[in-house]
């Protein structure tokens, strides 16, 4: 028999709320956590806004010794840390104290690019002949499986401690790589999520690109327009979220309390066929791999009450809710609500599919489906295929039993996990 697999814990540190309690408010009022910087006016940026999480007021000493803190300069790691900790608090888990690990938890945590601040830092010093000034820190904030080996050896976790990367993808796709470890029993509870640093060196080149919205700057809050007509790019953002995932068998001998089980999910490529490009998805993989996690699920696509999307606000919009349609085989009225909480924080980049999961979760916790903000006027190619109310504007109270959420990534990446209210069988 496999283990089944249910969420324990959560974490967050988002441009909208870090921590639970915050971040839940600001998906219930629809609170939006994008604003102007000036550091990319200054640096000539077409968009001079982005979603970044405030952490002036967090005390640090609560996630890092001073030691670890000496010479640490990654954004995506402090969020990192911050969010996979406070997950770990919040499912009732201590860091282990003795010499022994815990070889029945592990580290899944991804990130597309860490340290990019510590990067450039170094070339200075190198270039510059002062090797010796780098510090002894500068790999550790540079590779990519810091942030797996900062949270491993802080919680003491003795089962697999990695990093995975697949853009855009890359949090769902921890979430998946834990869940299947913990369902063959090769391990009993995985701290899984993702995290991206911010700043112009992480932000500059989809600039270039012009995929990001130019004419917001004096009104961030608007800018992030996911489904809408009037949506003219992403936004960027950054943090990271993270999800303490455990066999269903530990949990119930902790007594834990349980936000969900999942109960499926696939992940797979367009091949960059078909369509699908470095930058394009193949719509035939998503909507392969939509229905492949479906029938992991063991549910039937008609069962699906909410649909969170991956949803940039780009002109890709209109054929996502069309790949979704074609997975589900359901439009009008007949398709599930569907949300994207991309109009509160950006497109946070390899933390996307971690922060989006952990909102998901959360409504079941609510009884509620978050709204989707800024996008009043829902694009004409969407409301020919699924009516209007499938989109709340604002919060609305439902009680959803099963959710689906996917995440597309550069590279022509998908991965899509079905989460189920926890005894909802």
């Amino acid at each position: 028999m496999e283990n089944r697999v249910v969420v324990t814990g959560l974490g967050v540190c988002a441009p909208n709320g870090t921590g639970i309690p915050e971040f839940t408010s600001s998906l219930k009022q629809g609170s939006c956590g994008i604003r102007f910087h000036s550091e990319l006016e200054k640096l000539k940026f077409g968009c001079q806004i982005a979603g970044k999480p405030n952490i002036n007021n967090i005390n640090l000493n609560n996630y890092f010794t001073n030691v670890q803190l000496r010479g640490l300069n990654a954004s995506g790691m402090f969020y990192g840390v911050i969010a996979g900790k406070d997950a770990w608090e919040n499912a009732g888990l201590s860091p282990l104290g003795s010499e022994s690990p815990d070889w029945d938890s592990g580290v899944i945590f991804g990130t597309g690019i860490l340290g990019v601040d510590k990067f450039r830092e170094a070339i200075y010093q190198v270039d510059e002949g002062n090797v010796r000034r780098l510090g002894s820190t500068s790999v550790v904030q540079t590779m990519a499986s810091g942030i797996s080996a900062y949270l491993g050896g802080m919680l003491g976790c003795g089962n697999q401690v990695t990093t995975n990367s697949s853009a855009c993808t890359t949090g769902t796709e921890a979430i998946l790589m834990g869940y299947e470890r913990i369902k063959s029993k090769k391990a009993s509870r995985m701290l899984v999520g993702s995290c991206s640093d911010s700043g112009p060196y992480v932000w500059g080149g989809f600039d270039a690109m012009r995929i990001l919205p130019r004419s917001f700057n004096d009104n961030p809050t608007k800018a992030s327009r996911p489904l809408s007509e009037t949506a003219s790019g992403f936004v960027p953002g950054s943090g990271a979220g993270a999800l303490v995932l455990e066999s269903l068998e530990s949990a119930k001998r902790r007594g834990a309390a349980i936000y969900g089980e999942i109960v499926g999910g696939a992940i797979n490529s367009g091949g960059q066929r078909g369509g699908g490009t470095m930058t394009a998805p193949n719509n035939d993989a998503v909507v392969r791999c939509i229905q492949a996690a479906i029938k992991d699920a063991g549910v039937n696509a008609d069962e699906i009450d909410v649909v969170n999307g991956h949803l940039t606000a780009t002109t890709k919009d209109p054929m996502e809710i069309q790949n979704w349609c074609n997975a589900l085989g359901r439009s009008g009225m007949d398709f599930p609500y569907i949300n994207s909480f991309k109009g509160m924080f950006g497109h946070c980049l390899a933390a996307a599919g971690s922060i989006e999961c952990v909102g998901t979760l959360l409504q079941f916790k609510e009884n509620q489906v978050f709204g989707n903000v800024n996008c009043e006027d829902v694009h004409p190619e969407i409301s020919k295929i699924i009516d209007t109310s499938r989109i709340p504007q604002a919060t609305i109270n439902f009680a959803p039993r099963i959710i689906a959420k996917a995440s597309f990534g550069f590279g022509d990446v998908n991965a899509c996990v079905i989460f189920k209210a926890f005894g909802q069988d």
